[in-house]
């Protein structure tokens, strides 16, 4: 397996980079631009779905630091390609950047679907943590070898939108047409008695309109984003205590990264990283709001408890964890790190 990362592209970098030595003039014959994909709403500087936000002020300071020489120009709502498009492109070099939950690759590449597996990730602390243990190492290196670096690492709590009462406890979900958001989120609700709908987020509402799916499980912002408070009655919310985590991060494709000047690369991967506590901050503030617009909007709002998360992890173990681990070396590798960061 080929070892890059963050740490491999800037090692070497001080702490305080004079970033005016990396400065190039504007309209310089060596300009670049790059394109970032993603499918949620665009959004306002200050107000708006963040992670639209995020990638408008990762574009403006890449823009900053190297004075015009490298743009970006950003593709929100799936305005450039499809949704499940997005990573494919990315490893062919057909696409440059992309914001995307990560486990909707888990088709491609097995190893993404850890992306989304409940109960493996409960805390932010413990999410952000991954980048820098070895499971995080270990993920990043499986991509990198796929063609494909992170830039900014991007974690998102959920929760859970009803067309009836709020699904708190797994017997909820009973006889439910759900919406689970990954694979192993699927082998859980089966397992609970629902049945599963795939779709990818900007689709439920939709969904849940005609009927064809009596709930969805998707981040606080997403929720919110796609006004799924319009048509849910009832809401399980994920700002105390959460088994659905999702990875959803910013990324680049290597053979376009590799292709920049190593000034370039510097202020990718340096801007990438500042972005991050960007991501936790908004994300912790959509978890608190989302339970908000929901209340206002009629909706039955419920807080899980540590004691609900543990009877949904309970089910992920003995399901969607033991799948992963059973689908290539690499995944078991996976879930054995995982268990060292619990």
């Amino acid at each position: 397996m080929t070892s890059i990362s963050r740490r491999d592209v800037i090692a070497g970098a001080a702490a305080s980079v004079v970033w005016a030595a990396s400065v190039r003039p504007s309209g310089a014959a060596d300009a670049r631009e790059l394109k970032i994909s993603h499918q949620f709403p665009g959004a306002g500087a200050t107000e708006g779905d963040f992670r639209d936000r995020l990638c408008q002020k990762f574009a403006a300071r890449v823009a900053e630091r190297t004075n015009g020489a490298l743009k970006c120009t950003i593709y929100p709502g799936s305005s450039l390609m499809k949704t499940n498009a997005q990573f494919s492109a990315l490893r062919k070099g057909g696409l440059d950047m992309s914001l995307v939950p990560l486990n909707y690759a888990g088709g491609e590449v097995a190893e993404t679907n850890i992306g989304l597996i409940p109960g493996m990730v409960t805390t932010y602390d413990q999410g952000m943590a991954w980048k820098r243990l070895a499971v995080g190492k270990y993920l990043a290196d499986t991509l990198a070898d796929k063609g494909i670096l992170f830039v900014s690492w991007i974690w998102q709590a959920g929760g859970v939108a009803s067309r009836g009462k709020p699904i708190v406890d797994p017997d909820d979900a009973k006889g439910l047409k759900v919406r689970g958001g990954s694979r192993e989120m699927d082998m859980v609700l089966k397992q609970a008695g629902a049945a599963v709908i795939s779709l990818p987020s900007n689709e439920i509402y939709a969904a849940m309109q005609t009927g064809a799916l009596d709930a969805a499980m998707t981040s606080s912002t997403s929720l919110m984003s796609f006004r799924l408070e319009e048509i849910a009655k009832g809401l399980s919310a994920g700002r105390n205590s959460a088994y659905w985590f999702m990875l959803e991060p910013l990324l680049i494709s290597r053979g376009i990264f590799e292709s920049l000047p190593k000034d370039m690369q510097d202020v990718v991967m340096k801007t990438g990283e500042e972005m991050e506590e960007f991501g936790v901050q908004n994300a912790k503030a959509d978890d608190q709001e989302v339970a908000n617009v929901y209340r206002k909007a009629g909706a039955e709002v419920v807080d899980l408890t540590p004691e609900t998360v543990n009877r949904w992890r309970t089910i992920s173990r003995e399901t969607a964890w033991k799948d992963f681990a059973a689908r290539s070396d690499s995944c078991a590798k996976l879930v054995q790190l995982v268990e060292q960061t619990l």
